[in-house]
């Protein structure tokens, strides 16, 4: 069984709410949000780029990242529980570091559940550093966010390539 990944489309966005409704159950997107989304992932205006990981034909995991000048965004990641610590957030997270790259991002931030230890190990790899905090940023839990920030995606690309 391979994971392939490739460009998230409108058909995607069923399997990729299950998924997202599963792993973020207090704060999932809506099926609205990842329209908005997809709509500005098109075209030579577009702002972002949100791939899709797949095995057999089922969505395994996602991931979203937004430009804007020379800062982006990464909106979203996330694995399908049996499959997380298996190498697939850092081939996501990779892709999104490409688009950020490719869009001539300088600097790449998002915001991370400060309880979620495994994802910012997963960042800290990548060479995020922490830089703040967003008090009760998800909702309705209530649970701050833990700022990063990554200053050189295209350097981050190449070391994960080499190192692994």
């Amino acid at each position: 069984m391979t994971v392939r990944l490739r460009e998230m489309r409108w058909w995607d966005i069923d399997p990729v709410l299950e998924l997202e409704k599963d792993l973020f159950p207090e704060d999932a997107w809506s099926r609205g949000m990842f329209w908005s989304e997809l709509a500005h992932a098109r075209g030579p205006e577009a702002t972002r780029r949100y791939v899709v990981a797949e095995e057999d034909g089922r969505v395994v995991g996602y991931a979203g990242l937004a430009a804007s000048g020379d800062l982006g965004d990464v909106q979203t990641i996330a694995v399908v529980r049996g499959l997380q610590g298996s190498g697939l957030g850092r081939r996501l997270l990779t892709e999104l570091l490409k688009a950020a790259t490719a869009f001539e991002c300088h600097e790449v931030m998002l915001e991370c559940r400060v309880d979620n230890v495994r994802a910012q190990k997963l960042y800290e790899r990548f060479g995020f550093e922490p830089i703040g905090f967003r008090r009760g940023y998800y909702q309705p839990g209530n649970v701050d966010a833990l700022i990063m920030r990554l200053t050189d995606p295209s350097a981050s690309v190449q070391g994960t390539e080499t190192n692994g």
